[in-house]
């Protein structure tokens, strides 16, 4: 698939709209002062990602997750999101795992 990272786990959302994907990254710092990574968390849900730890551009077509970025884990949370009692579906699950649901729904 030629689709990013990113957007596949935006469209897996999209076909499981009762999910919520919270996706631990390493993001490598584009500052030419600074050579060292940066941990986030992204939240995926009906198709749309957000950083929950970072502003997030405006514009749809900017990536929050960029393709370069280090998964480090992923967790799967019933829909509406609580953050402060998050229902986890799955919990640390590996980019690798990850994709053998995607294939499930057809992404």
């Amino acid at each position: 698939m030629t689709n990013s990272i990113g957007k596949r786990l935006e469209q897996y959302t999209n076909k499981r709209p009762q999910e919520v994907l919270l996706v631990t990254v390493e993001i490598a710092n584009t500052s030419a002062a600074l050579n060292n990574h940066e941990e986030d968390t992204i939240a995926v849900f009906k198709g749309f990602s957000s950083s929950l730890m970072r502003p997030t551009a405006f514009d749809p077509d900017v990536p929050v997750l960029p393709d370069e970025a280090n998964i480090l884990s992923i967790d799967r949370v019933a829909s509406p999101y609580n953050p402060e009692a998050p229902r986890y579906i799955q919990q640390g699950l590996s980019w690798e795992s990850m994709q053998a649901l995607l294939l499930e729904v057809g992404v």
